[in-house]
């Protein structure tokens, strides 16, 4: 278990109450949990990937640590723009996925 971040922009209030509940919120927003297990990440990515479908506003990043993945980051975003990891001559860059 590692840091886990999750990231939100303008989005309901109710994230903000449930993501308190689960992780320390560092600014608004953003939120970050040292220790949160595989199983409580994946749940609380649920919830909040749901809502979004739901209710469509704002955007969502979370990010987490994973050795398999290129430069040992996970990134899932919901909202617009969507972003992805890529690696570009040996350096991690944000690219914007145009739908």
């Amino acid at each position: 278990m590692a840091l886990t971040m999750l990231i939100t922009r303008d989005v309901e209030d109710r994230y903000r109450g449930f993501l308190s509940s689960a992780m320390l919120e560092l600014a608004p927003g953003v939120y970050a949990s040292p220790h949160l297990s595989t199983r409580a990440r994946e749940q609380i990515w649920s919830v909040v990937s749901d809502w979004h479908a739901q209710l469509g506003n704002g955007s969502i990043t979370l990010v987490y640590p994973d050795r398999k993945a290129d430069g040992g980051l996970i990134v899932q975003s919901v909202g617009t723009p969507t972003r992805e990891i890529v690696r570009l001559d040996g350096t991690l860059l944000t690219k914007r996925v145009n739908p």
